[in-house]
């Protein structure tokens, strides 16, 4: 057993799971994965259940219907909780977030001295992202600085879903008390842990768009984003 659990959320991503599983194993660092499926009717789940019989680190929590990335990796930290993970990493199942980059993000947390460590595709306003169209870079970046004026947080990569946790960081916020569902749910984790006082660090990354499978994003998710950052704020104010 690693003391590093990656967890990797899933639905209908038959094209890239068997491969983005065996690249996270491939590192020089063994890391353990945690596949929390939404029941995807593509087959997802089989894949991971016949790569379970190769690999004794591969997990599979299988959850009945599509709820949302932000309770996928609630359902993720809270097994992590219970088995006792030192660390726990958020990572994509497309490959937008390099395997090779698993380890930079621990050693932040382990060697560097971090409680939690963010894969930044904007660190000081440099932008590293690769095959998305202007709109949605636009959009991307330009949140994440709207999340910093609005929250005075400072991370230059706030939506950004790269991120490791020390277990202690994630027994400290009340993962019950979590609000939002999409891309938002990336906010409200860190800002929380920020409120809380928990040291971070950015690392650069580079953000590659999937070549494989479809993007989740919607305009409800953008939404949530823009107005509940700003309901986030109000009410840590009234606090």
């Amino acid at each position: 057993m690693s003391n590093t659990l990656v967890i990797i959320p899933t639905y209908n991503e038959k094209e890239n799971i068997e491969a983005i599983i065996r690249a996270v194993f491939s590192q020089k660092k063994q890391f353990d994965i945690l596949v929390v499926d939404d029941s995807s009717p593509d087959g997802t789940g089989e894949i991971v259940r016949n790569l379970q019989k190769e690999f004794s680190n591969l997990f599979l929590e299988v959850r009945k219907e599509k709820n949302g990335l932000g309770t996928a990796y609630i359902h993720g930290f809270k097994w992590a909780i219970f088995k006792h993970y030192d660390y726990i990493i958020e990572m994509d199942a497309d490959f937008s977030h390099n395997p090779e980059d698993l380890i930079q993000l621990y050693h932040a947390c382990a060697e560097d001295g971090a409680d939690f460590s963010v894969g930044s595709r904007y660190l000081n306003n440099k932008i590293n992202v690769i095959n998305w169209d202007f709109k949605r870079l636009f959009l991307s970046y330009f949140a994440s600085k709207y999340v910093r004026f609005i929250t005075q947080i400072p991370i230059y990569d706030t939506t950004a879903g790269f991120v490791c946790y020390k277990r202690e960081v994630l027994e400290n916020i009340d993962l019950d008390k979590i609000k939002f569902v999409g891309y938002a749910f990336q906010i409200e984790m860190k800002f929380k842990a920020w409120k809380k006082k928990f040291k971070h660090k950015e690392v650069s990354i580079i953000f590659t768009d999937r070549k494989k499978g479809t993007s989740k994003m919607s305009g409800s998710i953008i939404s949530e984003a823009v107005f509940g950052v700003i309901k986030m704020r109000f009410q840590n104010l009234l606090k």
